[in-house]
């Protein structure tokens, strides 16, 4: 059976990888505002996302959603995670039995703290699911330079992974470019992608105060701890967060001029608000909204996130980042390995 796909979302990274899997099967771009698909169709580019990317022939572009799930047997969820919901509830009636919804949302929704895939759990029970994740900056992708992923999958019957499910996709999204790897620990996989956003602010930020490759080297090592602390503590298993879900995405989005939450970090750290900073984009930084769920989280496990809170006082708080900073060096100091010695996988 050829497999079909829909994206869902013809954001940066929805319209990247919705062009990068029409080169291998039948594709269809949603987008939410149907002049986009309009232009994709008509102009084969999507200016307002991905300007330098050109799009195959072979992908097509709607602003329905019945139409895009028509047959489709793969369904890859590529909106923000404030829009997640809504949207695959709209699109509901239209998924294909037993289609595959896919997230590569890394997000964590407001209010209700779920994962991505727990929302496709309530909303569309009875179906396989997966997420895609690592470090996938879309402007590299799209220009086609290497990389690598990694997919974790459920079945059905949420019990356990779909390995049947997780060799399709594995071999529907390799390229020559475009490595995947498979991970048994969806939940591990899909945190690490949501925390991830939150550091890159706190480095953002370190480098809008003008600070060098010391200060983010250590951002980056303690937002790797406190990552893996609360993965773990919420079901994950520890050496997830040493892999492409974890460390690999972290490295990439807290170094990367390419960016969007280490841009708005760089931004707060050179004072500017954060309704100034977003109130010029349509480009959406998943940590600026994930940031409070993330620390939210992080409370009901018990478990210390204090970059993660320091992000939220300047974001929410309207906490200056040289205080903030300040907060974090005159923590009482303790053991590198705290909160490590117990952690299970």
């Amino acid at each position: 059976m050829t497999t079909r796909v829909a994206v869902l979302g013809a954001g940066s990274w929805g319209t990247t990888l919705a062009a990068m899997v029409a080169e291998r099967a039948p594709t269809v771009l949603w987008a939410r505002r149907p002049e986009v698909a309009r232009l994709i169709e008509a102009d084969r580019r999507n200016p307002d996302y991905v300007p330098g990317l050109g799009l195959p022939s072979t992908l097509g572009a709607t602003g329905d959603l019945a139409d895009a799930l028509a047959g489709a047997d793969v369904v890859v969820m590529a909106v923000p995670s404030h829009g997640f919901r809504s949207v695959l509830s709209d699109a509901l009636p239209h998924l294909e039995p037993g289609a595959a919804v896919v997230t590569v949302t890394k997000g964590v929704e407001q209010g209700s703290l779920k994962r991505m895939t727990e929302v496709v759990v309530e909303v569309a029970a009875g179906h396989p699911y997966a997420v895609l994740t690592g470090p996938n900056l879309a402007e590299e992708v799209g220009l086609g330079q290497p990389t690598a992923s990694v997919v974790a999958t459920r079945g059905a019957d949420g019990d356990g992974p779909d390995h049947d499910l997780a060799g399709r996709l594995q071999a529907l999204l390799s390229t020559g470019s475009f490595r995947v790897y498979t991970n048994d620990d969806l939940v591990g996989c899909e945190l690490g992608g949501s925390v991830k956003n939150v550091m890159a602010i706190a480095s953002g930020i370190s480098d809008g105060m003008g600070f060098g490759d010391n200060a983010r080297a250590a951002l980056i090592t303690r937002g790797l701890a406190e990552m893996t602390r609360l993965g773990v503590a919420l079901g994950g298993q520890a050496l997830t967060f040493a892999g492409l879900a974890g460390l690999g995405d972290l490295v990439a989005t807290c170094m990367s001029a390419r960016s969007r939450n280490r841009w708005v970090g760089e931004q707060l750290g050179r004072g500017r608000t954060i309704a100034e900073i977003t109130s010029g984009t349509r480009m959406v930084a998943e940590g600026v909204r994930s940031s409070q769920a993330v620390v939210e989280l992080a409370t009901r496990a018990g478990v210390e996130a204090p970059i993660a809170c320091e992000v939220v006082a300047v974001i929410h708080h309207a906490k200056r980042a040289p205080d903030a900073l300040a907060s974090l060096m005159t923590r009482v100091t303790g053991p590198e390995l705290y909160g490590f010695s117990s952690l299970p996988g």
